[in-house]
């Protein structure tokens, strides 16, 4: 799918005739009743043992509605997974008519921090919209996450967005970097309502994105290069994943996404992991892959 075709797709409500309002929220959507309903328990603390720190997991399998939790309801920071809830709010945004994808952004040093493969390259020139959101998603870009904030009216634009699908309860209070820093329940998501998010907006017939606005967040988040380590390195052969990584310095490591068998409905799986500060990377991530291992081996996906 080129960018043509989704510019078309959303209609031109969203691309022709209408000036960008980046104080506007997008709307809030229908409220309706989760898909997640009894969660089981899913003991991990075997893992926990041998690893340290701690793992919150919430898995749903939505061939049957089997739903498995460990620490589910408890708060992790979430790191750079936020950035596919950021660019699922800014479609919404292009849907509404409030952003254009193809509008383009002047990209300055000022806007530097910390990794930045997407945006560094083009200071001094623009990206649009929707190049910011395939860097936020794919490479993780930092000032990319942060300009698509500003523009879409800041902090509280991207917390009504959360607030419009239902969730009442992940924080939102801070930008790149300052976001990762562990503040007490600042910039923090419960694992259940993460795989509540991401089945209404990915797997769900009533998703408030449009089909071609999921097909494209959906593209991005398979096609990521970051962390094979992690979820991708614990499913079985000729799964599909859409996922996306977060990660902090200090231990956490983190990642969520739809997994997709060859044949069935789709697993929805988010682990937030906040390793010990003394862990290898790579050990961090080998958790996750563990993690996911038991819990699709839980639900009968061996």
């Amino acid at each position: 799918m080129d960018r043509r075709s989704v510019l078309t797709g959303l209609g031109a409500i969203g691309v022709m005739g209408c000036s960008p309002q980046a104080a506007t929220p997008p709307a809030e959507q229908p409220s309706r009743p989760s898909a997640v309903a009894a969660v089981r328990p899913l003991d991990l603390s075997a893992l926990e043992a041998r690893h340290g720190g701690r793992i919150g997991l919430a898995v749903l399998d939505t061939a049957d509605a089997a739903a498995l939790g460990w620490r589910e309801q408890e708060r992790f920071v979430y790191c750079s997974t936020f950035k596919m809830y950021l660019a699922a709010a800014t479609f919404l945004r292009v849907q509404a008519g409030q952003e254009r994808l193809d509008r383009a952004i002047p990209i300055t040093r000022a806007d530097m921090i910390n990794h930045a493969p997407t945006t560094e390259p083009a200071i001094g020139s623009t990206l649009t919209i929707e190049q910011l959101m395939e860097g936020t998603v794919g490479l993780s870009d930092n000032p990319a996450a942060n300009i698509l904030i500003r523009e879409m009216g800041g902090i509280d634009a991207l917390r009504a967005f959360y607030r419009g699908i239902g969730d009442d309860s992940t924080r939102v209070d801070r930008l790149e970097p300052e976001m990762n820093r562990l503040d007490g329940d600042k910039d923090t998501i419960l694992p259940l309502q993460s795989v509540r998010n991401m089945e209404r907006l990915l797997v769900s017939g009533d998703t408030p994105l449009s089909a071609d606005s999921k097909a494209l967040l959906t593209r991005w988040m398979i096609e990521t290069p970051t962390g094979p380590g992690r979820i991708k390195a614990g499913v079985p052969a000729g799964w599909t994943v859409a996922h996306k990584t977060g990660t902090g310095g200090y231990g956490p490591v983190n990642d969520i996404g739809v997994l997709t068998p060859p044949s069935g409905k789709p697993v929805v799986l988010a682990i937030y992991y906040h390793a010990t500060r003394d862990s290898a990377p790579d050990a961090r991530e080998a958790v996750i892959a563990e993690a996911t291992r038991i819990a699709l081996g839980a639900l009968g996906h061996d």
